[in-house]
């Protein structure tokens, strides 16, 4: 129990130390907090957080540069666009992720948003979600993006726990959109899902500071450590886990733990 005490102690004080606006600046959530428009704040997201792997400037320019292609109003140029206003997109890549890709998501996004008003629809099509945590949410996003015909090799961009990937930057993106609180780095616009619902984002980096906190037994990025992580993450905030995602994250990046 006293160990238990000193590391939500210790967690506690790194989250006020990351979770601030200067957080924004650097990371990829300043992408979607240049909107204003909820539907614009979802789809610059998901942008930024399918890329958001690699180099973080790297990423922030590349998806600069899609929401410009996007006439800086995503929602608008999504559900309006002219074929011939593709062009831009053609030469695209990012990592592994390329104008196939790209151009895939814009195809998705428009069949979706002709039928809903919000991205969240595509994570939970009823009126609430009742799981004990995203999972299904996410099982089912994927189902549903790929509901459609689709390039093969896109497929790797959206994971899913069915294949026992972490799902991280999915994980991420809930994260965005789910959780709010009076520090403003994420922005709690949908509310179908629950932030004690969220998965606590693991990727590799996460993993060994999770480890080394004996929060996981091992270091393997994968959804049965993210599911084990965020049941531990629970004892020390049951109602809201991934607001550890903060701390465990700025110990792997600035402290190099």
């Amino acid at each position: 129990m006293e160990n238990i005490v000193q590391l939500k102690k210790f967690l506690d004080a790194k989250v006020l130390l990351y979770n601030q606006p200067s957080f924004i600046e650097k990371d990829p959530v300043s992408i979607p907090h240049s909107f204003i428009k909820k539907q614009d704040i979802e789809i610059a997201g998901l942008f930024a957080a399918v890329l958001a792997w690699g180099n973080r400037t790297t990423i922030i320019n590349n998806c600069k540069k899609l929401m410009g292609w996007m006439d800086n109003s995503p929602h608008d140029f999504i559900l309006h666009h002219k074929d011939t206003q593709l062009k831009s997109f053609i030469g695209f890549v990012h990592r592994t992720f390329n104008a196939t890709d790209l151009l895939y998501f814009l195809h998705f996004l428009q069949h979706h948003y002709r039928k809903y008003d919000s991205l969240e629809d595509a994570f939970v099509p009823g009126r609430n979600y009742k799981e004990n945590s995203v999972e299904q949410a996410l099982i089912h996003f994927h189902h549903y993006f790929f509901s459609i015909e689709h390039p093969q090799r896109t497929r790797k961009h959206i994971s899913t726990p069915e294949r026992n990937s972490a799902c991280k930057r999915i994980n991420m993106y809930l994260r965005w959109m789910v959780r709010k609180d009076k520090n403003g780095v994420d922005f709690g616009i949908w509310t179908k899902i629950k932030p004690h619902q969220l998965v606590c984002p693991l990727d590799v980096h996460v993993a060994r500071v999770a480890e080394r906190l004996e929060l996981i037994d091992n270091d393997k990025s994968n959804w049965a450590n993210a599911l084990e992580l965020t049941n531990r993450l629970k004892e020390l905030n049951p109602q809201d886990p991934a607001i550890y995602d903060f701390a465990l994250f700025g110990i792997g990046m600035a402290e190099r733990f």
